[in-house]
């Protein structure tokens, strides 16, 4: 009797822990422990504590002690896996999956107060998890795991003037004296707020209603441009025109701007980039210019045919005089060599600045390079309020920021060597050269000089499209 008592209590441990799979060392070493029951002279003295294991060493041999002793060990060490399983697997499964699961084990093995135990799990959600399984609600995905309804209410729910308390304090109207209006409307001041109203709200609370109610955090946008000329897309279309008959011919295009001076020193530079813990750069607190050991003043020419750069860094002064010295050096030392017996040229450049449209002293020193290299120069300068369109700024000079992001330009060699090691993926490479000349301001061009200019301004907007032709030697 009490044989088959042992059978139906412990056979399950030694049946693959509930896996389907048995083990013979654990069916073997359960057969010999039914042979030690079955050899006792009296069964009902064999039992798991040492008191009736002394009995059962009296009954029979030293061997059967040592048998029992070993399956007791076995039974504890199968209990403590059982537990890490159970422990193991409430984090792989969600609550209607854990339960059913343990549903399933109280089912095989016939008891849920031993799941219970094992998997410190409570009654009642084994037992609905049985219900569930009998009325075949098993668990399919993206479905809900509890039913609707349950847990806290929403604070927006309990509170009724909560939500028209705080649109109000973020969008005050005709309330001229509201803190919210002149102060940052972060979380804490919002908080603030609403608790001298009376309402009692948690930070992350707060947060979660601000996005139910379509608010998010978000920066200024640099999207106006100022007054758009009405000729702004045909300026555009003109300028792609210009470029297309340039490449056909394969003749020289290039992009032209200056880019922002930048104080020499140990200063900070924007950006981040990965260094040992502890390692970072320390720069000077102030980026004053008394500080400075100069500064540096990169004018860049951007060949759109060849993916190349030029940047003549100056260390004077950002004039006309400079800028078209720089696109002189850069026909000397690049572009003679890269378009050999061509004798036109095509500028792109901003309508202000050093290369502006009203800028007499530009044109005049144009007209000196024409005259000079034999060069028909033909310059489009974009519309008003869209130099970010110019190719030279996405194309060059962003990546010349991020090449030299987080690192002072403690010298202008820094500077040169930083600029010259610029590339892309598309194979932009860039030449820097120093520019040690001083260029003075304040330069006038008389009304006799400008007369004296060979300049063609082009039918649609002169201003804006001309070209300058060499004189005739």
């Amino acid at each position: 009797m009490l044989s088959s008592f042992w059978v139906a209590v412990l056979w399950p441990f030694f049946n693959g822990n509930g896996s389907g799979r048995r083990s013979s060392s654990k069916r073997s070493l359960f057969e010999r422990f039914l042979a030690l029951l079955v050899s006792q002279k009296s069964s009902t003295k064999c039992a798991f504590n040492h008191n009736h294991m002394s009995r059962a060493g009296m009954c029979g041999n030293r061997q059967g002690v040592d048998e029992v002793k070993l399956f007791t060990y076995t039974l504890g060490m199968m209990q403590v896996d059982r537990r890490e399983k159970y422990q193991q697997m409430r984090t792989l499964l969600n609550e209607k999956q854990w339960r059913q699961y343990l549903a399933l084990e109280a089912k095989e093995r016939g008891s849920v107060s031993v799941v219970v135990q094992e998997a410190g799990a409570s009654p009642n959600t084994i037992r609905r998890g049985i219900r569930e399984i009998e009325a075949e609600e098993g668990y399919r995905p993206g479905e809900r795991q509890r039913q609707p309804g349950g847990g806290r209410k929403k604070i927006s729910e309990t509170d009724a003037s909560l939500c028209q308390d705080l649109e109000r304090l973020l969008e005050p109207k005709g309330d001229p004296m509201s803190l919210l209006r002149w102060t940052n409307k972060s979380i804490a001041h919002l908080k603030t707020s609403l608790q001298a109203m009376g309402h009692q709200i948690a930070d992350t609370a707060l947060r979660d209603l601000l996005r139910a109610l379509g608010y998010r955090l978000a920066s200024n946008k640099k999207n106006l441009e100022g007054n758009t000329h009405e000729d702004r897309d045909a300026q555009f279309a003109q300028i792609k025109a210009q470029c297309e008959q340039f490449e056909q011919r394969g003749e020289p295009i290039i992009s032209v701007d200056c880019k922002k001076k930048e104080l020499i020193g140990n200063f900070k530079n924007n950006g981040a980039e990965w260094q040992a813990k502890g390692t970072a750069a320390e720069v000077n607190v102030y980026d004053f210019l008394s500080l400075a050991d100069g500064k540096a003043i990169p004018y860049g020419v951007y060949d759109l045919v060849h993916n190349q750069g030029f940047v003549n860094v100056g260390i004077d002064h950002d004039t006309a005089e400079f800028a078209v010295a720089s696109i002189k050096r850069w026909w000397q030392q690049v572009g003679k060599a890269l378009y050999p017996s061509k004798s036109h040229l095509l500028i792109t450049a901003d309508g202000g600045g050093s290369n502006g449209v009203r800028n007499r002293l530009w044109k005049k020193r144009l007209q000196d390079l024409a005259d000079a290299e034999q060069l028909s120069i033909t310059v489009a300068h974009y519309p008003p309020a869209t130099s970010k369109w110019n190719k030279i700024e996405h194309r060059l000079f962003s990546f010349i920021s991020i090449n030299w992001r987080a690192k002072p330009l403690t010298s202008l060699e820094v500077v040169l060597e930083l600029i010259s090691h610029t590339t892309t993926k598309e194979g932009l490479t860039v030449t820097a050269v120093k520019d040690a000349q001083t260029y003075p301001t304040g330069l006038k061009v008389t009304d006799e000089e400008v007369a004296a200019l060979n300049l063609v301004r082009d039918s649609f907007h002169g201003e804006w499209n001309y070209t300058i032709k060499p004189h005739e030697q």
